[in-house]
Formats: structure tokens, C-alpha cells, sequence
């Protein structure tokens, strides 16, 4: 069954599924008023913490849950990719594990040859 909010659009692609009080955009005043923000940060002791610290946390845990980058970046409603890598945040123990799996791969490969000497660092005599 077609949501009645949609259904309400006329098939407008530009339409508004969700509207402010007075029938407009929804301002960030707006959501910080309807979802008491102020009020629930302070009660927890989180006064740093800002709305948009929630995108950077959500699309972090879908990393960590191995949500594939380009998902996410559909997700977000982000242009490119480096702008959905720039909200990424690995933990420590996201580090530590990447440092025990190359760890596991150079041990499995004892005779591995080294990589070739990066191609920009002879553009710069390096």
C-alpha cells in the first residue's frame, strides 16, 4: 500500500514528504525543537555533542558492519566517494585489527618480494 504522504504529492518529484509546522522546509531549528535536542544532550552530559556527529557515527558503524562504501555513500546523498570516506572514523580497534591482518598476510608469505618503488617518488628523484 502506497504511504498516503506520497500518494499526496501528485507525482511531483520535488514534493515534500515530510514539512515543517507551517507547511514548509524542515529548518534544523525545527528538528532541534521537535526532537528536545538541548534538552536530551544536557540530561545525558553529551553538551558537545551536534546532530551531524550522527551521520559521522551511523556511516562509521555501517563501515565497521561492512557496508560496502559505495552503499553508503547512496546512503548519505553524497556526491563522491571521498566525501563519504571523510565521515569514517575507525577505532582503535579497527586499526589493530588492519596492522594483525597484514601481520597474518606478510607471515603466510614469508619470500614476498617488496612492492616496486612507488611511481610519483620517481617524478621526485626520491
Amino acid at each position: 500500500m502506497t504511504d498516503p504522504r506520497v500518494l499526496a504529492t501528485g507525482n511531483q518529484p520535488d514534493a515534500r514528504l515530510f514539512t515543517g509546522p507551517r507547511g514548509g522546509r524542515i529548518t534544523t531549528a525545527v528538528l532541534r525543537d521537535a526532537t528536545h535536542w538541548d534538552e536530551v544532550v544536557n540530561a545525558l552530559g553529551y553538551q558537545h555533542l551536534r546532530r551531524h556527529d550522527l551521520r559521522h557515527t551511523g556511516l562509521t558503524w555501517m563501515a565497521d558492519a561492512g557496508v560496502p562504501l559505495h552503499v553508503m555513500r547512496l546512503i548519505a546523498g553524497h556526491g563522491s566517494l571521498t566525501t563519504t570516506q571523510r565521515y569514517l572514523h575507525p577505532d582503535l580497534r579497527s586499526v589493530v585489527d588492519a596492522g594483525h591482518t597484514l601481520n597474518a598476510h606478510l607471515v603466510a608469505k614469508p619470500d614476498l618480494p617488496p612492492p616496486p618503488p612507488f611511481p610519483s617518488a620517481r617524478l621526485h628523484g626520491l
